[in-house]
């Protein structure tokens, strides 16, 4: 790789034009000039093959001296980091392409080591340890589709029979679905895919493979309604619906639609779903995946992506606060003040609401007991060590 200064560059312009211009030194109608009746073709020949050597090796020898002289340095660890990327040019990074991000995470000590989603983890390893960048892991994520009116649960305005391509299809009027926030159905992010992580299903739907899905965003890029998004893995409660039409329209259109009807807002212990432009929306920061609003709701339009929830149950560590029987949305928990208490397991739908709310972590089995665990065990770790200060103060006083 090398450049050539604008200096260089207009000394050999100004080079070929006075070679080229010297003939001009010779031309003209001289009247002693005697004209040859043949050519020494052989002759010419000659003459013109030293003449362009000559020229071509005064080229040859400038630019080998310009691309000595101004060649640019290129740093190798670019080409190492390029060979451990992932090579679909996705963009998910941020960047044009596998290349550019390769030179800039090289070049730029801001730009983090791990942007390279269809590379994953080893990807990010490779890269950090030859950069020397320090490598924190990236909350994995996953394409969602905001749609569930396939085919037999939604309503078409007319019967497209142009190319089988959403793209094309939005052409006609904004498609042919009666919803015109839903999914058209024609396969574009199947085929946009370039990891094979997406299948349409018999009422033409997309379906996302968990497995091989990257989070590389080809689909939501080409998808011309916007209904699939890039979102984290671990938030798995989600309203799959797009329409912004009021509820009786949309009830209307399709059978698994939002009709804002504000139920969710009411049963979220964590005030996660609210109300905008007739559609709910979750707010992931505030959700806890507890799936209740899913069990709630009257049209089926919040997708639980956990398949069964583990129920609760109260080990020998509760102390009857009766904390639990006050949260729970279905009255599963049971029993006497200060007592044992114990859950109705065939109420218990597994939303791991009394768990968390438990002020001594003795309800186990729910999803997120792991995480109630260990929150309970750093601030029981942090009440014993204010009292071990507090107590050195008052010794040493």
């Amino acid at each position: 790789m090398f450049k050539i200064s604008a200096r260089i560059k207009a000394s050999i312009l100004t080079f070929a034009l006075l070679l080229f211009c010297s003939t001009a030194l010779y031309a003209g109608v001289g009247g002693g000039v005697e004209a040859r009746e043949s050519v020494n073709l052989s002759a010419v020949i000659k003459f013109t093959a030293v003449f362009l050597a000559g020229f071509s090796a005064v080229f040859g020898i400038g630019l080998a001296f310009a691309a000595k002289r101004f060649a640019v340095q290129e740093d190798p660890r670019i080409d190492q980091v390029s060979e451990s990327l992932a090579h679909a040019h996705c963009g998910a990074c941020g960047f044009a392409g596998c290349r550019q991000y390769a030179e800039a995470v090289v070049m730029k000590p801001e730009i983090a080591p791990n942007l390279c989603t269809p590379g994953g983890k080893a990807s990010a390893e490779a890269v950090a340890r030859i950069t020397g960048k320090a490598m924190t892991q990236l909350e994995p994520k996953i394409a969602r589709v905001f749609c569930q009116g396939g085919c037999s649960k939604s309503v078409r305005r007319f019967k497209y029979e142009g190319i089988a391509d959403c793209r094309a299809a939005i052409l006609a009027n904004g498609g042919d679905k009666a919803c015109i926030y839903g999914c058209l159905g024609y396969g574009t992010c199947f085929r946009a895919c370039p990891f094979g992580a997406i299948t349409m299903s018999e009422d033409g739907l997309p379906v996302i493979n968990p497995a091989k899905c990257t989070a590389c965003g080809k689909c939501a890029q080409a998808c011309p309604t916007k209904v699939i998004e890039i979102l984290p893995m671990a938030k798995e409660v989600l309203v799959r619906c797009h329409s912004k039409d009021k509820g009786p329209v949309t009830k209307k259109n399709c059978q698994t639609g939002c009709i804002a009807c504000g139920i969710c807002v009411k049963v979220c212990p964590y005030n996660a779903p609210s109300i905008t432009n007739n559609l709910s929306r979750i707010d992931l920061d505030k959700c806890k995946v507890c799936g209740l609003c899913a069990s709630k709701c009257p049209t089926d339009a919040i997708m639980d992506y956990i398949p069964r929830r583990s129920k609760a149950f109260i080990t020998e560590k509760c102390i009857g606060c009766h904390m639990c029987a006050k949260v729970c949305p279905v009255n599963s928990p049971s029993g006497e003040l200060k007592k044992l208490h114990v859950i109705n397991q065939d109420k218990c739908i597994g939303c791991g609401i009394c768990t968390s709310k438990c002020p001594v972590a003795a309800i186990t089995g729910t999803f997120n007991y792991a995480e109630v665990l260990q929150a309970h065990e750093a601030k029981k770790a942090a009440r014993e060590k204010a009292r071990s200060a507090e107590a050195e103060t008052t010794a040493s006083a």
